[in-house]
């Protein structure tokens, strides 16, 4: 039994509120053979460290956030991947360390599905908003995801559809 203050609407700890929730790799990785798996290139030795991953025949992924806005004030942010074209995971690379990232601006498609909505290979245009972190994912075209991006949600809903563990974070 926890002794943490917990929410009157939901139940939960209020400090599982504001959550960072972080896939460790993109779906298509995850289906991916093991031979694929294993020619894969990550920017890190360590997946959850990695912000940069390249597997033959499966593709470029580049790691993003995105933040869903919650009831009552609170913010869950999916450290996510995103699927890009070639030449942008390139490019990211040629920028990603240096002070040019500030204006990094990437276009791609969710590598992961997101509680409660999945979304797998939405569309997104993802921004930088802090040169110390990843990127934003910040429009999209799919109605449901610039739904996520820019309204609020019952936080009740949207907690209570994260599995304990994603089995993937």
């Amino acid at each position: 039994m926890s002794t943490n203050p917990t929410c009157p609407t939901c139940g939960r700890d209020l400090d599982a509120h504001n959550r960072h929730v972080r896939f460790k790799f993109p779906d298509p990785v995850l289906a991916a053979s093991e031979n694929q798996r294993g020619r894969a290139w990550q920017s890190d030795p360590d997946a959850n460290r990695a912000v940069m991953m390249q597997v033959p025949e499966v593709g470029p992924f580049l790691r993003a956030l995105l933040p869903v806005h919650l009831s009552g004030g609170y913010m869950l942010t999916f450290g996510l991947w995103l699927l890009v074209r070639p030449d942008d995971l390139q490019r990211g690379f040629r920028v990603w360390w240096s002070p040019e990232y500030a204006f990094f601006k990437v276009d791609g498609w969710l590598a992961n599905a997101i509680p409660p909505w999945g979304l797998l290979a939405a569309p997104v245009s993802a921004v930088v908003r802090d040169p110390n972190q990843t990127p934003y994912c910040a429009k999209s075209t799919e109605p449901t995801l610039a739904r996520v991006l820019g309204d609020e949600w019952p936080h009740e809903d949207v907690l209570g559809a994260l599995p304990g563990d994603l089995g993937r974070a």
